[in-house]
């Protein structure tokens, strides 16, 4: 029934049908991962001007503590970006998307499970 709906989707209208099709909601993209970057700069920059501008109400030099939150921030971007992905672009032409990359990591384990798997080896030698 669903793939009558898809037909019928792209039969009424496939410009909008490839638009939906192409784009992936919880994969985040290049741009995240510039977004990121840019507000990691805009925070280093912060931050040096807090130094050499010192407006410190209450003894807290409160440019500075922005910047290095906004630094914190964009780096936290960068990360969760990094983690999540790669380019929507690339992963969704290569045809295999993300499963295989998801039953790889499968296989691996757990930290914990990785952990304990070298903690046995060590003491067994």
């Amino acid at each position: 029934m669903l793939d009558q709906i898809e037909r019928a989707l792209y039969a009424e209208d496939p410009k909008f049908a490839s638009n939906v099709r192409g784009g992936r909601l919880k994969s985040p993209s290049r741009r995240r991962r510039l977004q990121g970057a840019a507000l990691f700069v805009l925070g280093l920059i912060l931050l040096v001007v807090g130094v050499v501008i010192p407006v410190t109400p209450a003894g807290i030099p409160v440019v500075s503590v922005v910047g290095f939150l906004v630094m914190f921030g964009g780096a936290v971007i960068i990360l969760f970006a990094m983690r999540s992905g790669g380019d929507d672009s690339e992963s969704q032409q290569a045809g295999g998307g993300s499963s295989g990359e998801k039953r790889k990591n499968a296989d691996r384990g757990s930290f914990a499970q990785r952990m304990e798997e070298r903690f046995r080896k060590r003491f067994d030698q």
